[in-house]
């Protein structure tokens, strides 16, 4: 067997243990969904960076730094950016209310503060959109795996879609609060070893520009942080910025906080942390691109760089750090599916008077299926950028304005919510359309989708208070 391919099934088979034994404090639906809101700064840190730093963030970023170059940062740095207003803003706000009112997910808290409708219209757009996040996850397992052990896109997919669905199906936030924490140190220790490795393979910092100057596609602005033109750039912060901001996977981590000031804390730390991981995958890429110019796949890179310019040793870790990476954000895409699928559709429009215990079963079996519906549609999504921009674009244009206006305001009606959801969708499909035409947009179609929803609430923010 191949060593690479040993040593990552021992690691699994330790995640899942671990996820297992965290799971047998696991009694109720509050157990799964909010941990007991019990988590420190500390576990709700971990917790965070392991779902914030997935396929789009290593292998994803990885391929954009290889294409693209120094600009790619945009794709974790607009995270990170949208981490920071999660932590002192929106995050310690939203606890409050979750404490208060003993809300379990963000739709308990749309049905709160809008009304049912609200809350059934954002749990169908984002179980579709998350699916896609999901299938991103083990998009990037197979592409490692097949690049390390020769394994085909299937299985690699279903792979990494066993080992999530095992351990977090066991013991939802509890189960991936423990194991995250053992993610992260991997993850992130991996990284930040491998770049100095994988630079010096590539001549240093000088000879990786000449190697890549010398190259007939690249331009100067390839080590540039805002790229040829900065739309890239632009267009990666309205995505991605208000996607962390009110992701229902992240904010219900938040809702498990132990208080606002381990909000703040956790979070903050989170923030900072994914600023600055930002550059390591990019720069990686960057390397991998001074060394094989010719890589058909940029989302190979990664791969390339951990099996040909890293010692053994290294490479395991590496390979280890990213399995991390996918499917500790793979469990937070669970989280937040089984949980929406349990509380948001069957206990408010199937069966209210479900019991905690029903739901807990519920919630485990949405778990299971939502897992197994995405592996298939890993198999069949091209590649990982596209799945994630899935998710993100319908996150944002959908989500953002309706749950941080009336967050702050008590002026916004259910009328105005649903207003902002059609047309912010309406506006980023149709920018879409008329960008394919055209070839080319100076607008983001997210941005229109963005200005589209906060026009349909600013009537309701001016209009006199009922």
């Amino acid at each position: 067997m191949n060593g690479y391919v040993l040593l990552l099934l021992l690691y699994s088979g330790g995640l899942i243990l671990l996820g297992l034994l965290a799971s047998r404090s696991v009694r109720t639906a509050a157990d799964f969904f909010v941990a007991r809101r019990g988590l420190g700064s500390g576990v709700l840190l971990a917790t965070l960076l392991a779902a914030n730093i997935g396929a789009g963030s290593t292998v994803g970023a990885a391929g954009l730094g290889y294409r693209f170059g120094l600009s790619g940062w945009w794709w974790v740095g607009s995270a990170g950016v949208g981490s920071l207003i999660l932590a002192f803003i929106v995050g310690p706000k939203i606890w409050e209310v979750a404490a208060q009112r003993d809300l379990y997910t963000v739709g308990d808290y749309l049905e709160y503060r809008y009304g049912r409708k609200v809350r059934g219209t954002i749990a169908v757009i984002l179980g579709i959109g998350a699916l896609a996040i999901l299938a991103g996850q083990w998009i990037a397992v197979a592409w490692i795996l097949n690049v390390v052990a020769g394994v085909s896109k299937p299985v690699g997919c279903l792979l990494g879609g066993i080992v999530t669905i095992l351990y977090f199906a066991a013991g939802g936030l509890v189960s991936a609060a423990w194991v995250n924490v053992a993610q992260v140190v991997v993850k992130v220790s991996g990284f930040a070893l491998a770049l100095p490795v994988v630079l010096e393979q590539a001549g240093g910092w000088a000879g990786m520009r000449e190697a890549i100057g010398a190259q007939d596609a690249v331009g100067s602005e390839y080590f540039e942080l805002m790229g040829a033109r900065g739309t890239e750039a632009l267009g990666y912060l309205l995505m991605l910025a208000p996607s962390f901001i009110v992701s229902p996977g992240l904010l219900q981590k938040v809702y498990g906080a132990r208080s606002a000031r381990a909000v703040r804390i956790g979070v903050g730390a989170n923030a900072c942390i994914l600023l600055l991981f930002a550059f390591l995958p990019v720069m990686i890429g960057m390397a991998t691109r001074a060394v094989h110019p010719t890589l058909e796949n940029r989302e190979l890179a990664l791969p390339t760089a951990l099996v040909s310019m890293l010692p053994a040793w290294l490479g395991g870790l590496m390979l280890a750090a990213i399995f991390s990476a996918e499917v500790s954000s793979a469990d937070a895409v669970l989280f937040m599916l089984s949980t929406s699928l349990a509380q948001d559709l069957y206990r408010t429009f199937i069966r209210p008077q479900a019991s905690e215990r029903e739901l807990l079963r519920i919630s485990r079996r949405a778990a299971v299926a939502a897992g197994v519906l995405g592996v298939l549609l890993a198999i069949v999504l091209p590649s990982i950028i596209s799945a994630l921009s899935i998710f993100y674009t319908l996150l944002s244009v959908a989500l953002f304005v309706p749950l941080v206006l009336g967050l702050f305001s008590s002026r916004p009606r259910e009328r105005d919510a649903l207003a902002a959801i059609v047309l912010a969708l309406v506006a980023t499909a149709g920018a879409h359309v008329m960008a394919d035409r055209r070839g080319s947009t100076d607008w983001p179609p997210i941005a229109l989708g963005l200005l589209a929803a906060l026009g349909a609430m600013i009537p309701a923010l001016i209009r006199p208070r009922q």
